[in-house]
This record gives structure tokens, sequence and C-alpha cells, in this order.
């Protein structure tokens, strides 16, 4: 899960064809309520561009740093003032398609402190299958 840590951090990408329309798709990728549904425990609007995670009731405070409409989000997450950092760690969902099937792709980026590659697969393989329970696809 994405949690800051002063450990090395490591760049996981991870890529699931989905089955729905980035336009149905987006939403659960970049608004609170959508996050909540598949995502984490609650999230909450902090501000604008500010919101906050919260996983086994620990708050995770992140800032949303881009967003292209039904194409991609990332979240940066903030150190314990709530402050960026330099190498923060950070949460990044991009959609695409391909042209010759029309399959909707999510690709996740995750760059963070601690586990190993099977462990962050198996977490967002469960992860992904829940927002598929969500979204129909």
């Amino acid at each position: 899960m994405i949690l800051p840590d002063i450990q090395a951090k490591t760049r996981f990408e991870v890529e699931y064809p989905i089955n729905a329309s980035p336009k149905i798709l987006f939403p659960y990728l970049s608004t609170a309520s959508g996050l909540t549904q598949w995502f984490c425990d609650d999230v909450r609007y902090e501000g604008p561009q500010r919101l906050n995670f919260v996983w086994d009731k620990e708050d995770h405070y992140a800032e949303l740093t881009s967003q292209r409409l039904n194409k991609n989000v990332r979240f940066v997450f903030l150190n314990e003032q709530r402050k960026a950092e330099a190498d923060a760690t950070f949460l990044e969902f991009s959609l695409g398609a391909s042209g010759i099937t029309d399959e909707v792709f999510l690709h996740v980026v995750d760059y963070s402190a601690g586990q190993n590659a099977d462990d962050q697969r198996e977490l967002w393989d469960g992860l992904v299958e829940k927002l598929r329970e969500q979204v129909g696809g």
C-alpha cells in the first residue's frame, strides 16, 4: 500500500485490462467517493487538491498534482508535516485503449517504500479485482 516511509523506494508498474469505458472508470480513480469503494478504507477532501487517504485508521495525506479527464491522475503523498518533499511517494493511474480491440487498460505506477514485487503484484491484483466488481468489468 502507499505509505510514506524513509526506506528506499521502488517504482512498481502494472497494467490491467478493464471491461469499462474510461468515462465510467475515471471517477473511481480520481474522486474521494470512487477511491473509497475499492482502494482504501476512506478518502476525505482536505482542501483544494488535497486528500486524506485512510488505511487501518491511519491518515495519509496526498496532493492531487496532475489530472487529465478520463486519462490520468497522480497523487503525491505528503510527509508528516503535510508538505511535499523530494523523492516523494506517489501513485499514478492512467487509462488507455487498444486501437485494435477497443479494450481499456488501467496502468498503475506505485512509487513507494517497502514491499517486494510479488507482494506488490498480489496487492494490486486484489485491489483491481475490487475495482472490476464496482464497475462491472
